[in-house]
């Protein structure tokens, strides 16, 4: 059963549901993607986000452009935490979806990240998850730890070589 829904309204938006995807695997949480127009195909949409709590869904990842009534739609009607990915647009780089997506009206909250923030979307939804699972929240200090030494690891190269010699 996925614990996570993740939606978008256009495939346009795949590549950074993806990033919020694979983290999602990376950390063994399972998931649910799918493409669906609030729009365009509200009834679609209504239906799904209806059904997203008895379909196991504790939390839900949302990414849409421009206007962005998708995430704050499945915040209107799913019960339970929803995080907003604003993406990038050619029009306002983003800001049009970003402001959308935060300024929902109170008693509606959207966790919000950067725009095509769909990484940090995924380690939310995990860290909420964790409040609640002692091995997930053991997976996310690994993964904290992990990057601590890639960090590091770039730190040492840099030292090592000096910034002239210094290649990624």
């Amino acid at each position: 059963m996925a614990k996570v829904g993740i939606v978008m309204g256009s495939d346009s938006d795949m590549p950074v549901m993806a990033k919020a995807a694979d983290v999602l695997e990376q950390l063994g949480i399972s998931y649910e993607m799918r493409i669906i127009s609030a729009h365009r195909e509200p009834d679609v949409f209504f239906e799904y986000a209806k059904t997203a709590e008895e379909k196991g869904f504790k939390v839900m990842i949302a990414g849409a452009g421009m206007a962005a009534h998708l995430p704050g739609m499945c915040a209107a009607i799913f019960p339970m935490p929803v995080i907003g990915i604003p993406m990038h647009t050619t029009s306002l780089g983003g800001r049009d979806s970003l402001y959308s997506i935060v300024q929902m009206p109170s008693g509606i909250p959207v966790a919000t990240v950067a725009i095509n923030g769909g990484a940090n979307a995924a380690l939310l939804a995990a860290k909420i998850l964790a409040t609640s699972d002692d091995a997930l929240l053991q997976k996310l200090k690994e993964y904290a730890q992990d990057l601590k030494e890639q960090v590091q690891a770039k730190d040492a190269k840099l030292q090592e070589t000096g910034y002239q010699d210094y290649s990624v």
